[in-house]
Order: C-alpha cells, then structure tokens, then sequence
C-alpha cells in the first residue's frame, strides 16, 4: 500500500497530525521501515485502526475473516493459483456479484484485473492481509503452512500407519495436512473425529466432552485425497468405495501413543470416515476419577471385590461403560488373580491380561470364546456385551461355578438388566442367583475448573432436580463462564453418574417370582438405591456439574 496515500488519508481523516507524522517519518528512516509502520510502533494506533480508515476512505466494508462462514460457491469461483497470486479470498455471491476480500483498497487495478480473468462482476471489500492468507491456507492448503505443521513434535509410526514408497511431493500437503487433523483432535481431547462429505462441502467435527464441534473444515476439493490418505494409513482398500470398511492406525503424538480405530461407510456424497481416539491414559483413572462419590466408592469396591458372581454395566452407546470395566480390571489385576476378556473388537491393551478378539467368520464368538476360557482356569472373565441367550447362560454358570464375571448390556436403568435377560431367554432364577448387581451409568460434562464461579440455579431447575430447600441454602452451586481452557464451552472433562442396584435376598425373592421391573424398582429404591437423576443431584450440590447438564442427561429417567 502506497505510504504517501496512507498519510494523506490519515491526515484527512483526523488520526494523525503533522507533527507526529514528522515524528514517525524520522523512525521510519531510522528502522528502515513504512511511516504507517513506524505510526504502530509509537502506538498512535494500530495495523486494523489504519485499514478501516482506508477502507472508509474509499467507501468499502472491512470485515473479519477469522470464524467468517464462507461460501462454497464463491470459494470454487476463484482457482487456488488466482487466489495465492493475487493474495485475495472469495467470500461470497450475491446474486451475480462475487465479494472479493483484499488487503489493499487502493489498488483499483486488482479488481479490474479480477473481473477479466474470471468473467465476473467482482465486489472487493477489505480485510487484514494475514487474516485473507489464513483462510487461503485453511479453503486451498499452503504447502508452507503444512510444512511447519510436519515439524511440529509429531512422530508418526510409518510401519503402522502404512506410508507408500512410492509417495510424492504433490501427496506431502495432503499428507501433512491429515496429521494436522489427528494432532489437533488429540490436543483438543476429542473422542471422535468425524469427516463427512456433504454436497457443497466437506465437514469436520470432533466430539470433545461427548458434543460434537465443527471446526475449521478443509475445501470439497481436498476431500478425495484426505480420505484415500486415511484408508491408505488405516490399511483399508482404496480401490472399494462401496462397503463399509473397517481399520486401524496407531501413532504417536507429543510422544504419547494413541490408536485410532476407524470406520468407512458409503454415504451419497462420498465415504464418510469416523476414528475414535483410543487413549490408554484414560483407562488408568481410579474410581474417584470415574465420578464415584466416596460411599459409592467403598460400596463399588466391596463388589467388584467378591469372589464369584456377575457384575454388569448398562447404558447407552458412549456412556463410559467399557472405561467403568477396565476401571474394575485395573483395581483387581494382580500378579495372584488370572483374568482373561472376551472382546468385539478389543479396544484397549492392558498389561497382564489375556484378552481374546471376537472373529464371527472363523466362529470365534462370544460363546465360543468363553467356553475356551473356562478351561484356561481364570479367576475373573470379563464378556464385552451379551448380546444372545447362549452368552448369557456361559457367563451364568461361570459366575456360579466361582468365577467372578464383569458384564455389560444396553438398558436404559439398572433393574432393567434382569428383565432384559429374562426377556432373551435366561431362567428368572439363574438371573436371581448369579447376578450379585447391576450399575447403570451416564457421563456428564464436568464444570471447567480454570473459569468456575458461583451462581444460583432457576427455580425450575431446582424444581426437576428435587433438591430439598435446607440444602439449597447450604450449597455452592457453580457454573463455567467460558475460557481458552475450555474452549469458552465451560466444561471440561467428563465424570459418571451411577445407578447401583445390589441384588440382596428381598430383591432375589421378586425375580423369582416374575415381578414387573417397577415393583422391583420400587423396592430396590426403598432399600437406598439412587437413581441417575439423585446421583447427579449429589454431583451438583458438590460444584462437579450443573442442573442444565444433569437434567438433560437423565431426561428418561423415572421417578
């Protein structure tokens, strides 16, 4: 931008003076830099200050580009050669006019230049030049920018994530860019990354504290070879585009291992590909990490503690279970107990315990794999999920003939298990005297601690949670404002709420004796059971979580 022009508009404009341009053309000799620039550095204002007074100046909008929703059409429009050349971005058309963003709002000839290239009635407005190269780098990849990111502390394992020899320079933006992905997921404490192609666009979200995030997304252009570049690291075949596809990638980040466990699914606008992040980290939390208030706790550990019987965890997909399990296989794994796990597909690795991997096509299943392992001579078995009456009636007798067995199946409470069971099959007192209890679990989004403050809930929420007045008087409820350590969210982290029905001589009298699921409720409910809704009650009377969150993750729960 000429300096010249940027003084006389200054001066026009009223920012700036002749004494303290005077001033600031004498440091700009002095540094060798722009008049304008020596204006920054006196701090008579600043980079944005100068831009709008130009912009102004010759009656165009200046806007932020950063978390701007651009628009696919307008970003197809411009080539991505044009677009680096010219240092220009397409944000959007209105009607037959392209909205073009520039640095300079002095150079008329851009904008000519523009409108003949591309046959195109073009409308500049401005925007700060780094702000344009960011969105350039973000719509059509910068081999620069990607670069750098492949410098970062990012080892990848090659022999795992299946490099080819025969890669070239032209794969090494996409290459990079792939790792960007997967690094930034993991900095972020995602769970999930899911890419999915839709019809103008190319979508990417993580799932962080169980709610999915858009976030920066790469361009519809770049969405073949990103997903080839997965399925070629994840050991899928490129060539198949019509089935779903399953596989694996394991790498290190920030000198942490983590494995990636990925699915492929055909959708109409291309394969959709989700990966879970696989972090061992987590399994290493003890019961109080997993959400269990203190008599929860001693309660939890005198029953995971017994020498037989089966112990089951119930919920839906994503409610922890699996991380409550390894939990209890952590507590009880001892060089003098054996346990063995039977799994579909094993998740996580644990260091001194057999696990077995469910193969349906070579008839390793479920069934098959326990009555093998029952003459392996374990102490403990835990089955992943009991999905048919034949798994279910092995894991019984295993349980009933001095084995301790961990469990999990998809009911929405806890003394739904048993009539879920019975409704597959099981005998009512096969149920009644092997199952020793059952917890039925939710996650909810714990209260960043960095941005934690006080608040007092609404007299609805207060209502719903049924929180006695005596207590709300005593307690400090709190709520997260929103900061960079929770991405303004104001969670951070995720804790269990549990249901824990203990199955005593009253309650294995009404299984024998076929009672419906609420009057066994009932009852467990007068013997002390709490429910999710009572336990989460308890949660945020202690600052852990919110009402908001605990109502909205126990909206089914019955009274």
């Amino acid at each position: 931008m000429n300096d010249d022009l940027v003084l006389e508009v200054l001066r026009e404009v009223g920012m700036a003076n002749q004494e303290q341009i005077d001033q600031a053309q004498e440091l700009a000799v002095e540094k060798s830099i722009s008049t304008s620039d020596a204006m920054v550095e006196m701090q008579l204002m600043t980079k944005q200050d100068i831009l709008q007074a130009i912009a102004g100046y010759y009656g165009m909008e200046m806007i932020a580009l950063t978390g701007y929703k651009f628009d696919p059409e307008a970003v197809d429009s411009i080539p991505a050669e044009l677009a680096k050349k010219y240092g220009v971005m397409p944000i959007k058309i209105a009607g037959d006019t392209l909205q073009v963003a520039v640095s300079d709002p002095s150079d008329i000839s851009l904008v000519d230049t523009l409108r003949v290239l591309l046959h195109k009635n073009v409308e500049p407005v401005v925007a700060a030049q780094p702000e344009i190269d960011a969105a350039i780098t973000q719509f059509y990849g910068s081999l620069a920018e990607l670069g750098a990111i492949a410098k970062e502390d990012v080892d990848l394992d090659t022999r795992e994530t299946g490099d080819r020899e025969d890669a070239t320079d032209d794969d090494a933006p996409v290459i990079r860019l792939v790792t960007k992905i997967i690094v930034d997921a993991q900095r972020r404490r995602a769970s999930d990354i899911h890419l999915e192609p839709l019809e103008k666009t190319f979508r990417v979200r993580y799932r962080i504290d169980g709610v999915l995030q858009q976030v920066d997304t790469p361009h519809k252009r770049l969405q073949a070879s990103i997903l080839s570049r997965l399925k070629i690291m994840s050991k899928m075949s490129i060539a198949e585009k019509r089935i779903p596809q399953d596989g694996r990638i394991q790498l290190n980040v920030d000198g942490k291992q983590i494995d990636l466990r990925v699915s492929s699914v055909p959708t109409i606008h291309g394969e959709s590909i989700v990966m879970r992040i696989l972090d061992k980290s987590s399994l290493m939390l003890g019961l109080p990490e997993l959400g269990f208030l203190s008599d929860d706790q001693a309660l939890f550990e005198k029953l995971i503690s017994l020498p037989d019987g089966i112990l089951m965890v119930t919920g839906p997909t994503g409610s922890g279970k699996t991380t409550t399990l390894y939990g209890c296989l952590n507590y009880i794994n001892k060089p003098s107990v054996k346990i063995i796990t039977v799994e579909d597909p094993v998740e996580y690795e644990l260091t001194g315990i057999n696990q077995v991997h469910v193969n349906e096509e070579i008839g390793m299943s479920f069934s098959a794999a326990l009555r093998a392992m029952l003459r392996q001579a374990p102490n403990v078995i835990m089955v992943g999920e009991i999905r048919d009456v034949e798994t279910a009636n092995i894991a019984i007798n295993a349980s009933m003939t001095g084995h301790l067995v961990f469990s999990t199946l998809h009911t929405n409470d806890a003394p739904g298990a048993i009539t879920r069971l019975i409704d597959i099959g099981v005998k009512p007192f096969l149920c009644a005297s092997a199952i020793r209890a059952v917890i039925a679990q939710r996650l909810v989004r714990k209260i960043c601690p960095k941005c934690k403050v006080p608040y007092m809930p609404t007299e609805q929420e207060l209502h719903a949670l049924k929180i006695p007045p005596a207590q709300v008087e005593t307690a400090t409820f709190m709520k997260g404002m929103g900061c960079d350590n929770c991405n303004g969210t104001g969670y951070r982290g995720r804790a269990g709420i549990f249901e824990i029905f203990v199955i005593n001589d009253d309650i294995r009298r009404m299984i024998y004796e076929r009672s419906t699921v609420s009057s066994i409720r009932q009852r467990a409910r007068e013997l002390g059971m709490r429910t999710l809704r009572e336990d989460g009650m308890r949660k945020v009377l202690a600052g852990m979580t919110t009402p908001e969150e605990v109502l909205s993750i126990t909206v089914g729960d019955k009274e």
